[in-house]
This record gives C-alpha cells, sequence and structure tokens, in this order.
C-alpha cells in the first residue's frame, strides 16, 4: 500500500486533471445527449474498464514501452482517433432515427456494446497514459517495496475519481437532452452536434503528439 500522504496527493492531482473535460468527457456527453441517460452510464462504465486497463498495464511495464516507443503511442493514439470519427459519422447518419429510438419504436442499444466503445475510449485516451505513466510514477514509495501494487492502488483512487466525475457530466448531458425529445427536429440537431462532436475530438485526438 503507499503511504496515505502520497495517495491523497495523488487524488488531489487527479482530481484536477480530471475535472478539465478531455476525450472520456466528450465522449460520455456525446453519448448522453444521442442516446440518453442508460447508453451515458454503461459508456462511463466502459470507460472505467479501459482506464484500469491501462492502469494494469502501466503497472506491469507495458506502459513504459508505449511511452519510449513513438511508433507504438502514434499506432494506439490513432486507432483510437479513427474509431472515434468512426463512431462520430454513425451518428451523424443515424440522427433521423433519434425520435423512433425514443419512442422505442426501434430495438435499444446493446450495453455490451456500449461498454465496449466505452472500453476502447478509454484504453485509446492520451490523457490516461499522461496520468499514469509519467504523473502516477513520482508518487510511489519504491523504498516500500511492491511498486506494481501500489501503482494499481493508486490508479484506482483515479478511476473512481473519474467514475463520480464522467457519471455527473452524463447525467446533466442525459437531462439537458430531455427538453430536445420534446421535437423530432431537435433530435435531429442533437444527433448531428453529437456526431459532429465526436468526429472533432477523434480529429484532435489524432493531431496530439507527444510531449517529446
Amino acid at each position: 500500500m503507499p503511504p496515505l500522504d502520497r495517495l491523497l496527493s495523488f487524488a488531489v492531482v487527479s482530481f484536477v486533471l480530471i475535472v478539465i473535460p478531455g476525450p472520456s468527457v466528450l465522449f460520455v456527453v456525446g453519448r448522453a445527449l444521442a442516446h440518453g441517460r442508460r447508453t451515458a452510464l454503461a459508456t462511463v462504465i466502459g470507460n472505467a474498464l479501459g482506464v484500469y486497463v491501462v492502469a494494469g498495464c502501466v503497472a506491469f511495464g507495458v506502459g513504459t514501452v508505449v511511452q519510449d516507443s513513438a511508433i507504438v503511442f502514434n499506432a494506439v493514439r490513432l486507432a483510437g482517433a479513427a474509431y472515434l470519427i468512426w463512431l462520430g459519422v454513425k451518428a451523424i447518419r443515424a440522427r433521423h432515427s433519434m425520435a423512433d429510438a425514443l419512442e422505442q419504436r426501434t430495438p435499444p442499444r446493446s450495453d455490451r456494446r456500449t461498454v465496449w466503445e466505452g472500453f476502447v475510449v478509454g484504453v485509446a485516451n492520451p490523457k490516461v497514459f499522461i496520468l499514469f505513466a509519467a504523473v502516477l510514477p513520482q508518487f510511489i514509495d519504491r523504498s516500500a517495496g511492491h511498486v506494481p501494487l501500489q501503482m494499481l492502488v493508486l490508479s484506482l483512487v483515479s478511476v473512481v475519481i473519474a467514475l463520480l466525475s464522467d457519471t455527473a457530466w452524463g447525467l446533466a448531458a442525459s437531462g439537458v437532452r430531455s427538453w430536445f425529445a420534446r421535437s423530432p427536429r431537435r433530435l435531429r440537431l442533437v444527433g448531428g452536434a453529437g456526431g459532429v462532436a465526436m468526429i472533432g475530438l477523434g480529429v484532435s485526438v489524432a493531431v496530439t503528439g507527444r510531449s517529446d
């Protein structure tokens, strides 16, 4: 277990980084506006799982490979960006069916699929790699040993903070969506805007380079 003072310090740093909207928040908001509260919450769960997988990889050394290899880093980043852009295009194309979905005339989205989409975004989020591979190691007490376990515990604190923050964003966005749901035209606008937001997010991830 990491010392309490370091755990609290990392929690503060994590909170500061997480509350600043990044790829995960924007994706959750886009899902909430396009599909509602249930999809938003499933996305949050998937994203949290993806983030913790990254944490585990960093704890056991895979994160070092990603950070040290520009090729691997760029491959992960560009794959995530392409996936976001693809989802954005799909959202724009499906914007006319949103009213039917709200009235349950079309099958609801699969929770498993939604969790998977959130998982992919969590794994491909450059902000996560920065937090766990560059920031987190500074709070490890290497003299205490069990470094991977310390990293996993600290990462879990960060994941819980992100889970609460993303849930709040998702609930807020789904609440706003209910106003748009009163008009098919508004729904089409929401669907198009959500798709454009995801495409923009994908482009921003694609052009985000390494600090070195």
